[in-house]
């Protein structure tokens, strides 16, 4: 079985178990209170599929379970119960403390750059880097824990942030048309 193949199942478990323990958690289930179930299950899902080996997973599953305290429950239920939450901050708080001290150095790598004397006239290389600079903005705002990545580690976390919502997308759209079928 190939690995796209195990990781859409190991989703789609993952997925089902948190949908199944948010509606035993929360009786009274308004179609906003669906929605939310879905968003929740399906992050928290296809973040633990990566079982924290990435930087956007351990941002995802952080957002989550600072939007709402009792967000915790459910990630506990859903990764088993085998993981403390309060461990996975403190791995996610010295790796983010890493990257911070990582950025503050290229940031004082880049200061003194700054201060040469730089010509007047305006250089092909310098309009790149700030095309470079812009789209690495927008990219670290959509991926989850961005704004705290180098341009490398954005890069890698990217891909494999892309390679984990298709498998999210392709198992959603699956599941959208098994039910067409069986609600016409």
């Amino acid at each position: 079985m190939c690995n796209s193949t195990m990781l859409k199942q190991e989703f789609l478990k993952k997925w089902i178990k948190g949908l199944h323990i948010y509606n035993n958690l929360n009786k009274c289930v308004t179609i906003s209170d669906r929605k939310k179930a879905i968003k929740l299950s399906a992050d928290v899902a296809i973040a633990s599929t990566r079982k924290a080996a990435t930087h956007w997973s351990k941002a995802l599953m952080d957002d989550v379970v600072s939007r709402d305290g009792n967000n915790i429950i459910l990630v506990q239920q859903i990764l088993g119960g085998g993981q403390n939450a309060e461990k996975n901050n403190s791995g996610l708080i010295t790796c983010s403390n890493r990257i911070l001290r990582r950025s503050h150095n290229n940031i004082m790598a880049c200061r003194k750059a700054r201060r040469r004397v730089v010509p007047r006239c305006v250089k092909s290389s310098s309009i790149a880097r700030k095309l470079v600079k812009n789209k690495t903005r927008v990219l670290k705002s959509l991926v989850p824990g961005g704004q705290k990545m180098d341009g490398h580690r954005l890069i890698k976390e990217t891909l494999d942030y892309i390679v984990s919502l298709r498998v999210q997308v392709d198992v959603m759209r699956r599941l959208a048309c098994a039910a067409e079928r069986f609600h016409p």
